[in-house]
């Protein structure tokens, strides 16, 4: 690749690469089909934080949130399927690789479409469960909402070029800080890398028609985290988010544009442990130490900037 982006280049990527390896397992009958993982913090934790990256990611795009949280003793696994074609697949693919990991339930960051399947999965699992919660990032309920939704059908015959194209026309760069552009060039560098088979496909996933039961997952914790400035998506899709699940809370990040977890991984990462400490003590915990924060006297940055919303409740500032 003769282009390198600056986060491909910095410190913290290259120590994350020579730190934590790169797995490929194969969960499928025919041994065709590979699932990239980097699975970082105590093995003996059975209830991780998965995360599942959009259409154009890798499972390196959550270098940050793997390196941030496994330093507060959170398990997380970056997870990248192999081709799936179809929904069946894609769920009896992560089941596979879930019950190979040997994992009781997971917590699923997912964004993007790494978010729809995360909620497709949790509705599919319903009779036995094997999400314990999600939190959704810039993601949506509806496939209906795009406009390649007709045309689904004959990804498979386009090539590579003429895919990334059509990714390509997202990734704005116009009046953007140096982060969010960093985080473009980062995302473009992992969309190269993808061969045909693996944007196909998910971008057949990702235009099929399919929707989503919010009902059947009113019980399931929930945090919505989305930003307020531009994305892919409209304000129309992230409301029907919203609405969908009224139980959930909401994560707002004021900046970050598509790639919040690169362009703003601090604010993230600190969302990603307010949603887990919930479940601090129990068998469901993501983590060998407390996630509850100790007192700290003159010290109380952590939580100064971070605000939630719950849609049941009223403004809670997190203290």
């Amino acid at each position: 690749m003769s282009y390198m982006s600056d986060l491909s280049q910095s410190n913290e990527y290259l120590s994350f690469r020579s730190s934590i390896p790169l797995r490929k397992i194969v969960v499928d009958s025919d041994g065709s089909k590979a699932w990239r993982i980097f699975d970082s913090g105590p093995k003996s934790v059975r209830c991780p934080l998965i995360c599942l990256p959009p259409v154009s990611g890798t499972a390196d795009v959550f270098f940050m949130q793997v390196m941030g949280l496994a330093s507060r003793g959170v398990r997380v696994i970056a997870a990248e399927p192999p081709p799936y074609w179809n929904m069946k697949e894609w769920i009896d693919g992560f089941k596979r690789l879930i019950d190979y990991l040997e994992l009781d339930r997971v917590h699923i960051y997912g964004a993007s479409l790494g978010g729809f399947m995360a909620q497709k999965f949790a509705e599919l699992t319903r009779n036995c469960p094997r999400v314990a919660s999600l939190v959704l990032c810039n993601t949506f309920t509806d496939t209906s909402v795009f406009e390649y939704n007709d045309s689904s059908a004959l990804f498979w015959l386009l090539p590579s070029l003429v895919l990334k194209r059509m990714l390509m026309g997202n990734f704005t760069t116009d009046k953007v800080d140096k982060r969010i552009a960093e985080s473009i060039d980062f995302m473009v560098e992992r969309l190269e890398s993808l061969n045909q088979s693996e944007l196909a496909s998910r971008l057949t996933l990702n235009c099929s028609p399919c929707y989503i039961q919010p009902h059947i997952l009113n019980d399931m914790p929930i945090t919505i985290m989305d930003v307020w400035d531009e994305s892919a998506l409209s304000s129309r899709v992230r409301e029907d988010l919203y609405k969908s699940y009224p139980q959930a809370k909401l994560a707002h990040l004021k900046s970050g544009g598509n790639f919040p977890y690169l362009s703003r991984s601090d604010e993230v990462n600190l969302h990603l442990l307010i949603h887990l400490r919930q479940f601090d003590g129990t068998e469901l915990s993501s983590s060998y130490l407390s996630l509850v924060p100790q007192p700290k006297s003159g010290n109380n940055s952590e939580q100064a900037s971070v605000s939630y919303f719950n849609q049941r409740d009223k403004f809670v500032k997190i203290s």
